[in-house]
C-alpha cells in the first residue's frame, strides 16, 4: 500500500488531484485509517488512474470519465475510443492551425495597405487549353471552403486518370465560377492537362477556351496565404484601367510535398474599362 504522496509520485499527478478524484468517487482510496483518515492506494490502482488521466487529457469530462471506468471497459475497445478521441482532437487542432493561417494572411494583407509592391503583375494572352478535371461545390470563395473541396478532388483525379491510362502534360489548373443554384455556391473545378480525346465518364476532358487579356501574379507559399497575392493583383487591375470578368485561375507551377515551397499563377480575366 502507498500513502497519498507516494501514490502521487508512482502516477505523476499532485496529492490535490487524488484528494479530488476520492471526493467525486472517481478514484477512492483503497484504504482509509479510520483513526488517523490518512488514505492509502494500491499499486492495482494505477491502472484505474492512468485510464482517468488519459481519458481527462482527451477532453472527456469527468462524468464522462466515470461512466467509461465504471463500465469496466476492456483494454482493446478503450484503446479504440482513445484513438477516435484523438483523430477527433487532431481534426480540431488541424481546423484551428488552418484558421490561424487565413487570420496571418488577413493580417498580412492590412499590414501591408498601401505600400504593396505591384510592378510584378503582367498581363498576357491565354490559349485555349485542354484539360481533365473533376468538380464539386463549395459554400464560398473564401479559402475555409474552397481548400476542404479542390483537395480531395485532386486526389482523386490523379489515381483516375492513371486508372485510364492518361498522362498529365502540364500543371495543375484550378478555376472556378458561380454555381448554377446559386445562394453564393462556387463550382470548383481541378483540372490539369492532359491531351487525351475529349470525353466524359468517371472525369470529364474539355477545352478550356483562350482568355484575350490576363492580368496575372506569382504566388509563393500555401495556397492558405493567398489573400495577400490575390489582393495585389486586385488593387492592380482597379488601378491600371481594368476590370475583372471572371474568377482567377490557379496554376500550379511547382507543388512540393511541403505546401510552403509551393509556387502558383494567378491569372484573372480582364478588360480595359474604357
Amino acid at each position: 500500500m502507498f500513502t497519498i504522496g507516494d501514490f502521487a509520485r508512482h502516477g505523476r499527478v499532485s496529492v490535490r488531484m487524488l484528494r479530488h478524484y476520492d471526493a467525486t468517487g472517481l478514484l477512492r482510496p483503497a484504504h482509509v485509517d479510520p483513526a488517523t483518515g490518512y488514505r492509502y492506494y494500491s499499486a492495482a490502482q494505477l491502472t484505474r488512474l492512468n485510464r482517468v488521466i488519459a481519458l481527462k487529457d482527451l477532453g472527456f469530462t469527468l462524468q464522462q470519465v466515470r461512466e467509461i471506468v465504471d463500465e469496466k471497459i476492456g483494454t482493446e475497445e478503450l484503446r479504440g475510443m482513445l484513438r477516435l478521441r484523438r483523430a477527433e482532437l487532431e481534426a480540431t487542432m488541424a481546423a484551428a492551425a488552418a484558421r490561424l493561417g487565413r487570420v496571418e494572411a488577413r493580417l498580412r494583407s492590412i499590414e501591408s495597405e498601401g505600400h504593396m509592391p505591384t510592378n510584378d503583375v503582367v498581363t498576357k494572352y491565354l490559349p485555349a487549353i485542354r484539360v481533365a478535371e473533376l468538380t464539386a461545390t463549395a459554400a464560398s470563395f473564401a479559402p475555409e471552403d474552397i481548400g476542404p473541396v479542390i483537395g480531395p478532388l485532386y486526389h482523386e483525379l490523379f489515381p483516375r486518370l492513371e486508372a485510364a491510362g492518361v498522362t498529365p502534360t502540364g500543371p495543375g489548373v484550378a478555376y472556378y465560377e458561380d454555381a448554377a443554384e446559386g445562394g453564393g455556391l462556387i463550382t470548383v473545378h481541378a483540372a490539369v492537362h492532359v491531351s487525351a480525346p475529349l470525353q466524359d465518364g468517371d472525369f470529364r476532358v474539355l477545352d478550356l477556351p483562350p482568355v484575350g487579356q490576363a492580368a496575372t501574379i506569382v504566388h509563393r507559399g500555401s495556397m492558405d496565404g493567398v489573400l495577400p497575392t490575390a489582393q495585389t493583383l486586385a488593387r492592380w487591375i482597379d488601378g491600371n484601367g481594368y476590370r475583372s470578368t471572371g474568377y482567377p485561375r490557379e496554376i500550379t507551377l511547382e507543388c512540393p510535398e511541403d505546401r510552403d515551397d509551393w509556387v502558383t499563377e494567378l491569372q484573372a480575366p480582364v478588360a480595359a474599362t474604357s
